[in-house]
């Protein structure tokens, strides 16, 4: 059982990293901040608060704060919260304020829209763009200085929205008011905390926000998702059902290839159900538990790496032409633990513990040892393929011939759908730097698993439990000469026994042709 162990060492690496990444809790549409430090850009301390797409709310905003607590998470609202937002300057930055002054350093909060970006900031005399008003921009733009400059919407005059926090007399920390700032207009909202006071050097903030869709704490560019992977569990169970009840079917011909496709099968269920709760948990809490969604990513890895597996073993003729990949089979098995870890790591930078693009880097230096795995793992399936279906062709196993060119036109249009789809998706992340089409972004994650599927409906159509699974199995040289038909007869009705009966018919068969040749032979030699 080679995949067996394969899995067996899936699995024992599986635990290391659960038990590792279990031990604390992801953050999600509910940001936290624990004592981050704001960093210095140009004549600003700026520190990011996230970023993330909302659609516009459904319901009218309550008009106070009771109301809103009768309220449901789907109450139809959208909003970005602040809650026990507490800022924290150093000793030196409170001394070098007057004690006399009633109102010491000022700290912004700003939110707008990616469409709104060139609406912050400005530049005196075509000069670098700065973010605070200075002297110069005063008399421009007509800003007050030492304040973000910020210029009206033309959709919206109240946005982008700018929140002052201000630390009072020397008092060494301050406190943001609690408020909702509900969103009216779809789009994707940026939030940034900035000072312009250069005195609040080494600036530390705590506290979270909550951002919040009509129907829940989910993202907006990930809310299709969670319809989605609820159609794909009915689709797999679907897929399940039917391969089941042909496995029970015809159990007493099932062969080990067909085993290895129903482990794929019963994965793709359990992932895309888990994927759909997932995302269900993440829409009703706002927070993303690392245990769980670790959980779910490894089940994903572990069921990607045995299906391409299952993809190179049968492009080898594995059961089909040969009963073994012989001294291929610790070769495929590094290869399999190596993709493991590799899709394992990438998914685990994009899907645990991710709330916008700080993981975007990271994602980008393990995407290439993946990418070329899936590239190395295209060539050597094709190379064999190629190999396979010359072997088939000089057996004349018209049968399996006839599914393995099939198969191979299935793998090639995936790799095609593949190839395209990668080009579009560098597209469309190259002509959208501000993510603002992210209502459609969501495409991009489910064509991969759409076509995965697709591709697994295929494998189990070519090669479903039947009466006549034992056609497309490896069998002795016997049978190959003989013809996929002589082939069944061998195998299915016909006691072993009597095995020597049958190549005794076929000897004095044989010598029957060769005597009636002869004859021939000599009667076309009395004629001449």
């Amino acid at each position: 059982m080679y995949f067996a162990r394969s899995a067996l060492s899936i699995l024992s690496v599986t635990a290391i990293i659960v038990l590792f990444f279990s031990i604390r809790t992801a953050k999600a549409s509910i940001h936290f901040y624990d004592a981050e430090i704001f960093k210095e850009v140009g004549s600003a301390y700026l520190l990011s608060g996230g970023s993330e797409g909302i659609t516009y709310s459904r319901a009218v905003p309550p008009v106070s704060a009771e109301r809103y607590i009768r309220l449901r998470i789907n109450d139809g609202l959208s909003y970005i919260r602040f809650e026990n937002i507490t800022f924290w300057r150093s000793k030196e930055a409170t001394d070098k304020h007057s004690s006399m002054e009633h109102s010491t350093g000022l700290v912004q909060a700003i939110i707008f829209e990616a469409a709104d970006r060139d609406n912050i900031g400005g530049s005196a005399y075509g000069g670098q763009r700065s973010i605070c008003c200075t002297p110069d921009l005063a008399k421009l733009e007509g800003c007050k200085q030492g304040e973000v400059i910020r210029r009206p919407s033309a959709g919206n005059l109240d946005w982008p929205i700018v929140l002052n926090t201000q630390f009072n007399a020397n008092y060494l920390s301050t406190k943001m008011d609690s408020k909702e700032i509900y969103i009216t207009k779809s789009g994707m909202y940026n939030l940034f905390f900035i000072s312009c006071d250069l005195n609040l050097k080494g600036l530390v903030m705590s506290g979270k926000t909550l951002w919040k869709n009509p129907d829940g704490y989910l993202p907006g560019r990930m809310a299709p998702l969670m319809k989605f992977y609820q159609f794909m569990s009915v689709a797999y169970l679907v897929l399940c059902v039917i391969w089941i009840s042909q496995y029970v079917r015809f159990w007493k011909d099932v062969l080990l290839l067909q085993n290895y496709i129903s482990i794929v099968v019963v994965l793709g269920l359990f992932e895309m159900t888990l994927w759909h709760f997932e995302y269900l948990n993440f829409n009703s809490t706002g927070i993303r538990p690392i245990g769980i969604t670790t959980w779910v990513v490894t089940i994903g890895a572990v069921r990607k790496t045995i299906s391409r597996l299952l993809i190179l073993s049968v492009s080898m003729g594995y059961g089909v032409v040969r009963p073994t990949l012989g001294g291929l089979t610790s070769k495929v098995l590094i290869l399999g633990v190596t993709y493991f870890l590799a899709t394992e790591l990438l998914d685990i930078t994009e899907y645990v513990g991710t709330i916008n693009d700080k993981s975007e880097r990271a994602r980008h230096l393990l995407v290439l040892p993946s990418a070329f795995l899936d590239a190395f793992l295209i060539v050597w399936i094709f190379t064999s393929l190629s190999k396979t279906l010359e072997q088939l062709q000089a057996k004349r196993s018209a049968a399996k011939l006839d599914i393995y060119r099939k198969f191979s036109n299935a793998l090639a249009v995936t790799v095609i759908a593949s190839v395209t789809w990668i080009g579009y998706e560098v597209y469309f992340k190259a002509t959208d730097p501000f993510s603002e089409r992210w209502q459609s972004a969501w495409i991009i994650t489910a064509f991969w698993d759409f076509l995965a599927f697709a591709l697994l409906c295929v494998i189990c159509y070519l090669w479903g439990p039947s009466q006549s699974s034992q056609r497309y199995a490896y069998s002795e040289e016997v049978g190959e000469e003989f013809g996929d038909e002589e082939a069944q007869s061998l195998t299915r009705g016909t006691p072993e026994g009597d095995l020597s009966l049958v190549k005794i018919e076929k000897k004095e068969k044989n010598d029957e042709d060769d005597g009636s040749d002869a004859e021939d032979d000599m009667e076309e030699n009395k004629r001449e």
